[in-house]
């Protein structure tokens, strides 16, 4: 009964989605006609997430170590990656223009399509020439001051419950290639309220627990510390998903 109850949750999930998202679909295409106006794009797909989550009991609690400089300051974002929840509260957390890298089939999803051709920036990992110029796009990007946030694991993990996968090394090199500060955040709970697409366990209403680390500046590193930063970042996040379940294992 449970598991039907969550079934039922997950198809209400994606309910709220696709009914906010059409009712908004015409101010997304406005804003997307020009790069001038992402910014509004941006700021309307925070109000969806809201929207789209909260109509169905799911809520976003983040908790920083330092305050982050949003407005002034331009960063690679990299948060371990559990659920499509974690898009949503992404795109809500980084208050201020930015843009989302991710798989290509994005570009061809009914709510992701409009973003991933405009804004966002699809990349398909089976050809290592498409690859290189996504992040040669993504890399202009945050040159223009466009905050852009990569999952480093590419992918989310295909066993439940999920374990930290091994980090790419793109967004490590991109950052201080272009001496810009990286923001570790790890998504402690996300996958309990709705792992991966939610089709095989579903959903629940449920906070979603998000702690966002202190920026890491890379102005004084070269490409060849690309691994260590990479480690550097799995470590802290690594570490702080063991505090998490530590503390639920001793209540």
């Amino acid at each position: 009964m449970k598991l039907i109850l969550k079934k039922l949750h997950v198809y209400l999930y994606v309910v709220s989605v696709a009914v906010s998202y059409f009712i908004l679909w015409p101010f997304f295409y406005y804003f997307s006609r020009k790069p001038s106006r992402y910014p509004q794009m941006n700021r309307l797909r925070r109000v969806w997430g809201h929207v789209s989550s909260g109509l169905i009991g799911i809520r976003y609690n983040f908790k920083y170590e330092t305050p982050i400089d949003w407005r002034n300051q331009t960063y690679i974002v990299c948060p371990n990656h559990t659920s499509n929840l974690d898009i949503t509260a992404m795109s809500i957390l980084v208050n201020s223009n930015h843009c989302f890298m991710g798989k290509q089939e994005l570009a061809d999803f009914f709510v992701t399509a409009l973003f991933f051709r405009t804004v966002d920036i699809p990349v398909d990992r089976q050809s290592k020439i498409a690859s290189f110029r996504a992040f040669k796009r993504a890399m202009e990007r945050v040159q223009s001051g466009i905050t852009t946030i990569i999952f480093p694991e590419a992918t989310i993990p295909d066993h439940y419950p999920p374990q930290l996968k091994d980090f790419k090394n793109g967004p490590f090199r991109m950052a201080i290639e272009l001496k810009v500060p990286i923001v570790p955040v790890t998504s402690l709970n996300t996958w309990q309220v709705l792992w991966d697409d939610g089709l095989k366990y579903g959903s629940k209403p449920g906070v979603c627990d998000i702690f966002v680390h202190k920026p890491i500046p890379t102005a004084h590193l070269t490409v060849d510390d690309a691994d260590a930063l990479r480690d550097e970042v799995h470590t802290i996040i690594s570490n702080k998903l063991k505090q998490y379940d530590d503390r639920r294992a001793n209540g």
